[in-house]
């Protein structure tokens, strides 16, 4: 009753509803119509098994969307991506999209604090053959993150890096990786639109969740905006992914 009750403030403040509360877009029906049409039709069977089975879980719209797994699968390819980390793994859908647009011997760093979500799809990521590209820690991702930093062989070593997790640790998280991803690499930061929020007036009757973590999102989009050491494109993808190229 408490997640229904918050789509139904969400949708009375933006006009997501329930096909729409993972996009941006105005109309349920246009969202609808680019899943159906270019989407679920592309969708690898594993990525529909877990996204099924996501989709069971009571805290299933912790999920990326599946448009915007669909994006990060051609993305990576785009880049030629083979060494890259994920911060916030839950069911692995995005793990899933990574692993299967990585090369044989590529390889994904991923964290989480619960492997018990992570174990939900695990099964279907071994099925899919992909598993030996993976290297999950459970617990904290900063802790591992200083950890890479102390070792300078580590520095500007990753191809790509997702982030969807604590989003008070946002811009902690973006000091460290920094540091670690390639010139030329890319980073990830899901949710930087935060169900519209950003832009949502002071007295919006906004869910709790969505209200706690509103100003942390708005900090780390205000810093990315003046990093001089990237480039950066904000795209209304799922629940907003800001993509940040290191330049130096």
């Amino acid at each position: 009753m408490e997640a229904k009750a918050e789509e139904q403030q969400l949708s009375q403040v933006y006009g997501h509803r329930q096909v729409g509360l993972k996009s941006l877009l105005q109309s349920d029906a246009l969202y609808q119509y680019i899943l159906e049409t270019s989407v679920y039709p592309r969708e690898p069977e594993p990525m529909k098994e877990i996204r099924e089975r996501t989709a069971k879980h009571p805290l299933k719209a912790m999920a990326i969307s599946v448009d915007e797994g669909q994006f990060l699968n051609m993305l990576l390819k785009l880049i030629n991506a083979k060494n890259t980390m994920e911060i916030g793994v839950y069911t692995g859908y995005s793990l899933l999209t990574t692993a299967l647009a990585l090369p044989e011997d590529g390889k994904i760093l991923a964290m989480d604090i619960n492997r018990e979500n992570y174990e939900l799809g695990l099964p279907v990521i071994q099925k899919a053959g992909v598993a030996h590209k993976i290297v999950f820690k459970e617990g904290p991702a900063m802790p591992v993150l200083d950890e890479l930093v102390k070792d300078e062989k580590k520095h500007a070593s990753f191809d790509f890096i997702f982030v969807d997790a604590d989003k008070d640790n946002y811009i902690n998280y973006h000091k460290r990786l920094i540091e670690l991803v390639k010139v030329g690499g890319l980073i990830g930061y899901d949710n930087t639109l935060w169900n519209g929020s950003v832009v949502a007036p002071p007295d919006a009757p906004l869910p709790k969740y969505v209200r706690d973590n509103r100003d942390f999102i708005l900090a780390l989009n205000k810093a990315l905006a003046v990093d001089p050491r990237i480039e950066i494109c904000m795209l209304p993808v799922g629940d907003g992914i800001t993509l940040c190229r290191r330049i130096k």
